[in-house]
């Protein structure tokens, strides 16, 4: 038997055939056209995505009316001239065989872009948990009018050549809305207990019945749980389903969460196992007798597998692992699972991109996503000899996309082994899954046939001898040691050789620095039983909650007891004391046995001015340019790369 026969089997929906149960999910990507028609950069998108072989691909979010864009460049389906672009978007998801849902998308008070102007609607006048603004509570001519639109967008997608429609009633937009008692404090027929405030789902679900028919399939996405405080959970979820099958109802896409809820769940970080959401769709599917997609950070295929064998589940949403490999599917069928280029959950590209910077998606460590446009397939016309120096995240991408490209390249790391920084990031809780990816990269680079050649420092001789034709300077970054005095102390320490673990934890350790360096130093420290204090000169934390990695580390460090002090700066060391100026007072603390410098890092760039003098050309990429993400680092080893 196939080790993915579950997986790879076919599964039907009224009369809709689906070859195999890997769905890719909605995933926003701010790439259609400003006024919210189809983009030749989304069709360049998809077709990429819909060429790993997904059996449903579902189109990212389509707003059904103007007052539920979430960003201005939303793509639209409230009007008859969004037609011809959908057809275009349907065409490609189909291209290679897979069938084609469109999303159907209101955000209600869920869009900043409509609340700076003062236009959001929702059931009630309730500030967003996100936003922190409140909408206008919408009459009930106009929930008449947006359900009427869900109704109409969806027979424009059917128009347009779309297999079925899933309309989104998760993560806190205008449908969890109203299911939410947190939102929805309506006295009229559209508020009062949980089967009354499913009304209006109720409703949207029959106005789309209507409008395609009874041969068309209709998914609807739907937080299994609310998870915030107060809000629903699973069991009352339960207890509206056979009022929504009997809508119309085909599939249920058992997501989880409102981007709201704390950890980022609907974007569930590293510390969350594979399937961790699965048994809230298994609930789900004994309740209403209807085919369940799972959703809950999948990225190995042959857990999906075992899901959909176990019968806990139908079909299984592959999101960002998608973004991030969409061959993924077919190296398993091959077996070439060492090939697969794993997801890190990292959400730098894919989520937080586009929420927190308003730009179009990326994949942290894939940098076609996104770039399809841009990104060259074909050989280089003319060849180089290239040298790359720096083995971390942006000189293993240049020189993976170079030797791609037909180039020769050799790879200068003067550590004993690839990895860069990240050699030490990933000594965190939780962030292993770091460690995995600069190894398969590392490996991916030796395998197409590049040089690297660890524990060698490039120098100027070097460069005079070999004559390279292009250097990638992808050296990163140094850390910063400040002028305090008794830096040189003995229990003076700084977070690499912490992290590296050439220096043992202390018992009481005072770690200097709440930046993502401090703040992930101060976590290894805590989870090796450490008591740790964190100080950042800073009134608040440079690490913000509002990001998936930031809440984690925050929630550990509390969990862990550990004290974090900011607008407090180290004036000076002494063997049983510091010095401490908070918020303008001096301050001595005693009894700390390590002090555990992470004021940060700077550019890595001592041969600059050697490449200069020597005339070769050069880049400079990554942390040698600016200390930044690993999303920009992988991104301009990329395009050094193409650029060649």
């Amino acid at each position: 038997m196939n080790e993915l026969s579950a997986l790879l089997s076919p599964i039907t929906v009224r009369n809709l055939e689906i070859p195999n149960r890997a769905v890719l999910p909605p995933m926003g990507t701010g790439l259609c056209n400003r006024d919210g028609t189809v983009s030749e950069a989304q069709l360049a998108y998809m077709q990429r995505q819909a060429s790993g072989g997904a059996g449903l691909l579902i189109s990212e979010i389509t707003a059904v009316h103007p007052s539920g864009l979430v960003i201005a460049a939303q793509t639209g389906a409230w009007d008859d001239r969004f037609i011809p672009g959908l057809k275009r978007l349907a065409g490609v998801m189909h291209s290679s065989g897979g069938r084609a849902a469109m999303q159907l998308h209101h955000a209600g008070r869920e869009s900043y872009y409509l609340l700076k102007k003062g236009k959001a609607i929702g059931p009630s006048a309730i500030p967003s948990s996100v936003y922190r603004q409140a909408p206008r509570e919408m009459s009930l001519e106009e929930i008449e009018e947006i359900i009427a639109a869900f109704g109409t967008a969806a027979a424009r997608a059917k128009q347009a050549g779309f297999d079925a429609v899933e309309i989104h009633g998760a993560h806190g937009y205008l449908l969890t809305q109203f299911l939410s008692a947190v939102s929805n404090q309506r006295t009229d027929r559209y508020g009062g207990n949980f089967a009354d405030r499913a009304r209006f789902a109720i409703e949207v679900v029959r106005s789309v019945r209507r409008n395609v028919g009874e041969d068309f399939p209709i998914l609807l996405r739907l937080s299994a749980e609310e998870y915030i405080k107060n809000g629903y959970t699973v069991d009352d979820v339960v207890t509206i389903l056979p009022a929504l099958t009997q809508a119309g109802v085909d599939v249920i896409h058992a997501s989880i969460g409102t981007h709201g809820s704390p950890a980022g769940i609907t974007s569930a970080p590293p510390e969350f196992e594979s399937g961790f959401n699965v048994w809230r769709a298994e609930k789900i599917k004994k309740a209403s007798g209807v085919p369940v997609i799972a959703v809950g950070r999948f990225n190995d295929p042959r857990v999906a597998d075992r899901v959909i064998a176990s019968g806990a589940a139908d079909l299984v949403a592959f999101g960002r692992q998608q973004l991030c490999d969409p061959d993924f599917l077919e190296k398993a069928k091959k077996g070439r699972y060492e090939d697969i280029r794993i997801c890190i959950a990292c959400n730098q590209g894919c989520i937080e991109r586009e929420m927190f910077e308003g730009k179009s998606v990326r994949c942290a460590i894939n940098p076609e996503t996104g770039q399809e446009l841009l990104y060259p397939k074909a050989p280089a016309v003319t060849t180089r000899n290239v040298w790359i120096i720096g083995a971390g995240p942006a000189g293993l991408t240049a020189a993976y996309e170079a030797k791609r490209l037909g180039h020769t390249v050799t790879v200068f790391e003067k550590e004993p082994q690839p990895g860069g920084n990240l050699l030490y990031a990933c000594k965190a809780p939780h962030k292993e899954i770091y460690l995995q990816w600069i190894q398969w990269l590392a490996r991916q680079v030796q395998q197409a046939g590049a040089v690297i050649r660890t524990g060698t420092t490039v120098t100027e001789a070097m460069l005079a001898e070999g004559k390279p034709e292009m250097v990638v300077l992808a050296a990163g970054a140094e850390k910063i040691i400040p002028p305090i005095c008794g830096i040189d102390l003995p229990h003076v320490r700084d977070a690499w050789e912490i992290l590296s673990e050439k220096v043992p934890p202390g018992k009481n350790s005072l770690v200097v620095g709440g930046g993502l360096i401090g703040m992930e130093t101060a976590c290894f420290l805590a989870a090796r039983g450490a008591s740790v204090t964190l100080i950042e000169q800073l009134p608040s934390s440079p690490v913000p909650k509002a990001t998936s990695h930031g809440y984690s580390l925050h929630k550990y460090l509390r969990e862990k007891k550990a004290q974090l002090r900011f607008g407090c700066a180290l004036q000076a060391i002494q063997t049983d004391s510091v010095t401490l100026i908070d918020n303008g007072r001096e301050e001595k603390i005693s009894g700390l046995d390590q002090i555990v410098l992470a004021v940060g890092m700077r550019p890595r760039n001592e041969l600059k001015q050697c490449l200069e003098a020597s005339g070769i050309r050069y880049t400079v990429v990554g942390d040698a340019l600016e200390v930044r993400r690993i999303m920009e680092a992988t991104e301009e080893g990329a395009k050094a790369a193409w650029n060649l």
